[in-house]
């Protein structure tokens, strides 16, 4: 024999059960609006402008723009013209800063987050310290470690002479110390950020999959190799993707404390840009130049997440 269960009646007589309300279509548009003016106005308007502006000879300070179509670009792959060796040096030194900031950006924030996920005293305190950097501007950290790592004046190679080292190390003016300061500022301002990602996404790995590793003997390694990993992966496409986005697109640091110097060699495709559109006022070259600038970067954004997702492929 079975129960039925019958709804019950308010005094006026009508079912309690709650009706499900169907909204107009126009509602989730309607809160998306806000949200996709800011989008249009912001992104898709200067895209569009910038692609406009790529495809002329424009200078801002004349009256005449000529149409050019695609003669901006095709100079920037025509060794004998005079966008062409500018542009690939900064392209060069934006590859080289980027692969030498990646790599710390990703595997030094990761060991943070492991360590401020243990429970220890002051665990707040150290959060708040690795992240306090990441609140500054980019010209007070620039202009902050410029004077630190100034030649004459500057406390690192005073700190260095103490210890014994080389104390006459040219941070700015010279490589590969500039190409060590500018990575190392880069890594010391921006890895509280990732770091806070990492620790988001280690909070989120069940608890219950590191106490199955212990029960069946696996030591601290391999946790963190079948375990920790694993469950990182998708943040790590993440993490990798945005880290390096915001390393191609160094522009501050290099402009604030070498000057581009020596000669051009730390002088990267931002700093080429803006050198280029702003005080040549050759604005579709500069145009031409960051379309370019992000066609790389968006092969590279493709490559990096389609290697992580081929990697989870092939674990399930």
């Amino acid at each position: 024999m079975t129960a039925t269960i019958l709804p019950t009646r308010r005094p006026d007589g009508f079912s309690a059960r709650p009706r499900g309300r169907r909204g107009s279509p126009l509602t989730p548009w309607l809160f998306l609006t806000p949200y996709l003016v800011l989008f249009t106005v912001f992104v898709i308007v200067p895209v569009v402008f910038g692609m406009w502006i790529s495809l002329h000879a424009w200078d801002f300070t004349l009256p005449r723009r000529p149409f050019v179509g695609f003669d901006n670009y095709a100079k920037l792959f025509d060794p004998s013209s005079s966008t062409f060796e500018p542009f690939w040096a900064s392209m060069r030194a934006t590859g080289i800063f980027t692969v030498l900031s990646v790599p710390p950006l990703l595997i030094i924030p990761l060991a943070i987050a492991l360590i401020m996920r243990a429970n220890f005293p002051g665990r707040n305190l150290f959060r708040a310290i690795y992240f306090a950097p990441y609140v500054l501007g980019v010209a007070v950290v620039a202009v902050l470690w410029r004077y630190l790592l100034d030649n004459n004046i500057g406390l690192v190679n005073y700190y260095l002479g103490q210890l014994g080292l080389p104390d006459d190390i040219a941070w700015t003016t010279s490589t590969p110390g500039a190409w060590v300061a500018l990575v190392w500022v880069t890594v010391w301002w921006t890895l509280g950020f990732n770091a806070v990602i990492y620790l988001a996404a280690l909070q989120d790995i069940p608890a219950e999959l590191y106490e199955a590793a212990k029960v069946d003997g696996a030591s601290a390694w391999s946790q963190f190799i079948h375990v920790t990993l694993p469950g990182l992966r998708p943040i790590l496409s993440f993490i990798a993707v945005i880290t390096l986005i915001a390393s191609a697109n160094m522009f501050g640091q290099s402009y604030l404390m070498t000057q581009g110097a020596p000669g051009r060699e730390t002088r990267t495709a931002i700093y080429q840009i803006t050198e280029t559109g702003l005080r040549g006022f050759r604005m579709g070259d500069a145009s031409a130049m960051s379309f370019v600038l992000t066609f790389v970067l968006v092969i590279l954004s493709a490559i990096v997440f389609i290697a992580f997702r081929q990697k989870r492929e092939e674990r399930a």
